[in-house]
């Protein structure tokens, strides 16, 4: 049995309903674990085969705590994830790579696998009410998501990856 591991923040629902969607997958023989990054601990990502890190996009970075999550785990986990695949949702308000790039870059530290570009879902929220209001990704969007998860599920369950 596999684990793909999803590991999202979300303030005002679109990264938690992105998360949600990739771990709707039903793959025979990969389990999925969704978690809070907030709850989400080492022995949660040494445990896992496969990863999807979702943030939100938060002042042109990722949410501080998925960067606490990183920083929680990270030392415990280096050197003992190597070659493991891993994708990015990130819901952003304007573009979202800079947060891509922060966690592709903690990625390339464990000497994780890309195995897809990060999916980013653009509010466009941009006043303080918008940035602030609860958030409902579209189901196209979420389709994406829920592709990806699909995705990676079936290549750990393949042992493509």
């Amino acid at each position: 049995m596999k684990t793909l591991l999803i590991v999202y923040h979300s303030l005002t629902g679109g990264t938690r309903q992105m998360a949600e969607s990739a771990a709707a997958c039903d793959e025979p023989g990969v389990t999925v674990r969704l978690l809070r990054a907030a709850d989400a601990q080492p022995s949660d990502v040494l445990g896992a085969d496969g990863y999807i890190f979702a943030t939100p996009e938060n002042l042109a970075a990722m949410a501080g705590l998925m960067k606490d999550f990183f920083d929680r785990t990270y030392y415990k986990a280096l050197d003992r994830i190597n070659g493991r695949p891993y994708a990015t949702l990130i819901c952003a308000g304007s573009d979202g790579h800079n947060a891509a790039r922060q966690i592709a870059r903690i990625s390339t530290g464990w000497r994780l696998r890309a195995v897809a570009d990060p999916l980013i879902v653009c509010t466009r929220a941009q006043t303080p009410e918008a940035i602030a209001a609860p958030k409902i990704v579209s189901p196209a969007d979420l389709n994406r998501c829920r592709d990806l998860g699909a995705a990676l599920a079936g290549g750990l369950a393949a042992g493509i990856f």
